[in-house]
Formats: structure tokens, C-alpha cells, sequence
């Protein structure tokens, strides 16, 4: 099994979404939970950016010890004079720099060129490597990059000492076919490339941020960059509990990663608290309805043999349990199963009276509940 660098950028990317913002303190006790869950690397913060980010690094790199703490910085001395002062507590610590690897923004953001950008590049890996620290270079918009001028840049980046490349799809522009075939470019046309580890970092602009994140590791990357519930700038980030839990089902894939898959739970909800942005209810592992029940053919069928409809168990993740929601779409045996939880013994009797009034109460209710049932099983006559 090919082990996966789970890198979780919840506490940086993840943060930037609008409201989301959180208090030092907040992205410590985050932080330690991260830890627990198995993350190999914690992107804390941008410390050029504001006061309160430069104190997120430092308490986190104090706060940690197992995972790499890393500090986001532009391609520019200061921004890496001043990750570098923030890491000082560090017990691994790494700088993430880079540059626009798109014309795109090359030519319109930089309003440069492509050797200027290039050496700009080389120059901030080479003096992010003289503060002793890990090294990751990001090649920004590489989703929408000449591939050969991103080849380019990826091997003159590892020459230069990085050792992670990030080919991010910053604006979730790619597919998967088009975002594997590029990360495997890479590995055909980079001559030192199994010098650096290669990371991919996807949006979800066009909902495929995880299904690129996993063309990208099949192809040969080795790092995925993930935020916890996929939050993050516009629609978000590649979901770390998707890829967990895709690794994980998927053994086929021959990939595997160190997260503490019943964990997940636990930490998605903790992450929606503190950050107050909900999950939306069909979010994948752990959304309210990810292990819900409520069409008839589907509870018939997970009532006989949970695997008929669900790939995984929901304690994996940590879901206490599965659940059968009562809806007009329910069948007998669901209404069965639910009413025998509640203790009354159905043996020998005849459901359908019991059935037809329940379908009563759910025409009228959007979703029956415990309560309704016992109404029900106290008005009729045989079994109330």
C-alpha cells in the first residue's frame, strides 16, 4: 500500500471563507484534534497577512508535536523572514511559497513573464531552504498552466531544494481525466521529480475537487491537501474525509492513509461549531443523511443486509448508528423495525391496519416520529 500525506489546510484555506474566522485559541484546540485524527502536516496560517495568524503558527507550532506545522508565504523574503520567525517553536516545521504558474495570472495578477515568475520562484525556495525548515513550493493556477512550462517549473523548483511540489487546480477548473494526465506529464517530463514529493490541492468550483484529488494521487502523488467538511474560498476544497474514506473503502487503489477514520465524525461536527458553517444534510460520511434510510425498496434492503446500500458502517466514521427515517415513501418493514424498537411485539400481527394508519399520519407529516407511532399504537384496538 502506497501511503498518502494527508496535509489539512482547514486552519488556513478552510478559514478563509467568509464568517468562518476563528480565535487563536479556537484553531489550537482544532489543532490538537487534527493531531489526534491521524494528519501528517497542519497548514496553520498565513503569518504575513495579520498579527492574529502569525500568533495561530506559533501557539499551534508550540501546541503540536506530531504533525508538520506549516506557514503559508508568497514568492517574497519577507512573507518567509516572517513564517520562518513564526515556526521557531516548531518541531517540524515547513514554508510553503510559491508563485503563478498560469499566463492567466502571469500575465494578469503578476503582469509578468514566464522566466520572471520562474526565477522569482527558484530564488523564494532557495532562501525558504536557508531557514532550515521544509520546503513546499506551490505552482498556482496549474490546473490551467502550459504543461511544459509547468514541467519546467516543477523540476528548476526541486533543483532548487523544494521538497513538495503543489500542483494546485486553484480555481477547480479541471476533470479528472485532464488533472490525472497532468500530474502523470509531470512524472514523465520532470527528470528529478522523485527527489519531491508531489501534492495536489483541488477546489470545488465545478464539484469535482475530490474526484481530482484522487486522479492526481493515482496518478503518482503522494500528498493530498484537504480541509476538514471541504470548506473553504468559493464552493470549497477536497473533503479529507472523502479521500479518508475513499483510500479506505478502496482498497484496490493499493493507498492508505494514517487518519483515524472513526474520528471523523467527531471533528466534522466540532469544525462546524466553532466555524459555524453547517454541513450541508447529503454532505458524503458525514452529513445528517449519509446514513439514512428513508425510501421502502432501501430500508427493505439495508433491514436484510446493511451492505446492500451502504459501502461503509457508520461507526468507521463515528456515527453511532444508522438510521431509518419514516417517510410516506416507507415500507412495512421499515414501520415494523421501528415500532418493535420502541418494544411492541408484532409477532402474529397483521401490519396492515398499522400501516395503513401510519401512511395516514405521513401524508399529513414530512416525517413521522416516535411520538406519532406510539399515538398510533395506543389508538388501535388490538395492540394499543
Amino acid at each position: 500500500m502506497d501511503r498518502i500525506q494527508i496535509f489539512d489546510t482547514t486552519l488556513r484555506d478552510g478559514e478563509q471563507v467568509p464568517g468562518c474566522q476563528l480565535k487563536t485559541e479556537e484553531k489550537v484546540i482544532i489543532a490538537r484534534e487534527l493531531e489526534a485524527l491521524g494528519v501528517d502536516i497542519i497548514e496553520a496560517g498565513f503569518p504575513i497577512s495579520s498579527p492574529g495568524d502569525f500568533l495561530s503558527v506559533l501557539e499551534i507550532s508550540k501546541a503540536v508535536k506530531g504533525p508538520v506545522v506549516c506557514a503559508l508565504t508568497r514568492a517574497k523574503k519577507d512573507d518567509i523572514d516572517v513564517a520562518a520567525e513564526a515556526l521557531h517553536y516548531a518541531k517540524q516545521g515547513r514554508i510553503h511559497t510559491g508563485i503563478g504558474s498560469s499566463d492567466i495570472h502571469i500575465q494578469h495578477k503578476f503582469r509578468s513573464t514566464r522566466e520572471k515568475v520562474l526565477e522569482q520562484g527558484v530564488e523564494a525556495v532557495r532562501y525558504a531552504k536557508s531557514k532550515g525548515y521544509e520546503v513546499e513550493f506551490y505552482a498556482e493556477d496549474a490546473g490551467r498552466a502550459d504543461l511544459a512550462f509547468l514541467a519546467q517549473m516543477t523540476e528548476a523548483v526541486i533543483a532548487a531544494g523544494a521538497d513538495v511540489v503543489n500542483i494546485p487546480d486553484t480555481t477547480g477548473y479541471c476533470i479528472p481525466e485532464l488533472y490525472g494526465k497532468r500530474i502523470a506529464y509531470l512524472f514523465e517530463n520532470v527528470k528529478n521529480i522523485h527527489k519531491a514529493v508531489i501534492s495536489v490541492h483541488c477546489h470545488n468550483d465545478l464539484g469535482l475537487a475530490t474526484a481530482n484529488t484522487i486522479a492526481g494521487l493515482v496518478s503518482g502523488a503522494r500528498q493530498a491537501e484537504v480541509t476538514i467538511n471541504g470548506i473553504g474560498e468559493r464552493a470549497g476544497n477536497t473533503s479529507l474525509e472523502e479521500v479518508a474514506m475513499i483510500c479506505q473503502v478502496h482498497k484496490d487503489l493499493n493507498l492508505t492513509t494514517n487518519i483515524i477514520s472513526d474520528r471523523l465524525y467527531d471533528i466534522s461536527q466540532l469544525v462546524t461549531n466553532m466555524m459555524r458553517m453547517p454541513v450541508q444534510p447529503n454532505k458524503a460520511v458525514v452529513g445528517k443523511n449519509a446514513f439514512a434510510h428513508s425510501s421502502g425498496i432501501h430500508q427493505d434492503g439495508f433491514l436484510k443486509h446493511a451492505e446492500n446500500y451502504e459501502i461503509m458502517t457508520p461507526e468507521s466514521v463515528g456515527v453511532p448508528s444508522s438510521s431509518i427515517i419514516l417517510t410516506a415513501r416507507s415500507g412495512r418493514a421499515a414501520l415494523k423495525f421501528r415500532i418493535e424498537q420502541l418494544g411492541y411485539d408484532l409477532k402474529g400481527a397483521d401490519i396492515n391496519p398499522i400501516y395503513e394508519g401510519f401512511l395516514q399520519i405521513a401524508d399529513e407529516k414530512k416525517q413521522v416520529e416516535d411520538e406519532d407511532l406510539k399515538m398510533l399504537m395506543a389508538n388501535l384496538p388490538v395492540l394499543g
